[in-house]
């Protein structure tokens, strides 16, 4: 089973977006997709469910919880996944309360107890894509440690580009210590403007240096923004929109590679 963590310290660099339409791309191709949302903002969930979310329980938080207080009556992990309206597909919602539950579950090292979690699924889902905060706390490592294959974005800006290195050193170093599984399968380029000099530049200079950029690239573009308002994936709000064969010769390069 692949387990994809998307994983940037910075925020608004498109995890959300990459996770959920990866995650997405997969189910249409036929593959049982599970996304788990580790982001206390919750855009992913929002993303999937939409209005929906309001119901949705048991969320993360509630998994965590258990997690907490071990009962011997306590739910399988397939009870914190839901469907969401696109075939294949399915979620773990996050819920705001989980940033609280944070210092009580760093003091307690349950960083091990997703990754646990996550390979009991191993019969139900093919791909499970993960998103995280933009942070590196606990959930974020959690994810890596429960994670095959890391996704970086970059969104062609300096200050990230800058990051990169730090960045990847600490995805080895997560490996080194606690996930010998896990390996970055690439740096996804999001918000590229072809025609522009800086996102050209900035590309060259990390493929000069050796860093693994994916060869597929994420165009900027409004459908985006009118696909998280519509709950809808791109794949499924328009498969012949240019964002979304992008996302889908995204998802052919990662599983060519």
């Amino acid at each position: 089973m692949v387990r994809r963590v998307v994983f940037n310290q910075k925020g608004g660099v498109g995890k959300s977006t990459i996770t959920v339409n990866l995650a997405a791309v997969a189910a249409s191709q036929g593959k049982r997709a599970l996304v788990v949302d580790l982001d206390p903002q919750g855009n992913s969930s929002h993303y999937l469910l939409g209005e929906r979310l309001d119901g949705a329980t048991p969320t993360l938080a509630d998994f965590f919880d258990q997690v907490l207080n071990f009962s011997l009556y306590a739910k399988p992990v397939s009870a914190f996944v839901h469907a969401t309206p696109f075939p294949n597909l399915h979620i773990m919602p996050s819920h705001p309360a989980i940033a609280e539950q944070q210092v009580k579950l760093e003091s307690r090292y349950k960083i091990y107890k997703l990754k646990e979690s996550l390979e009991e699924l191993a019969s139900e889902f093919d791909e499970i894509y993960i998103d995280t905060p933009p942070a590196l706390n606990f959930f974020t490592l959690s994810s890596l440690i429960a994670a095959t294959g890391c996704l970086i974005p970059f969104d062609c800006d300096t200050f990230s580009r800058d990051a990169l290195l730090g960045l990847l050193a600490r995805v080895e170093e997560i490996k080194s210590d606690h996930n010998r599984d896990l390996h970055v399968e690439g740096i996804v380029v999001n918000q590229y403007q072809p025609r522009a000099s800086l996102p050209q530049r900035l590309v060259a200079e990390l493929e000069d240096q050796g860093l693994p950029v994916l060869k597929s690239r994420l165009s900027s573009s409004v459908k985006v923004r009118e696909s998280h308002e519509r709950a809808t994936p791109l794949v499924n709000l328009d498969a012949r929109h240019k964002i979304a064969q992008e996302f889908s010769a995204l998802y052919s390069e990662l599983t060519k590679s």
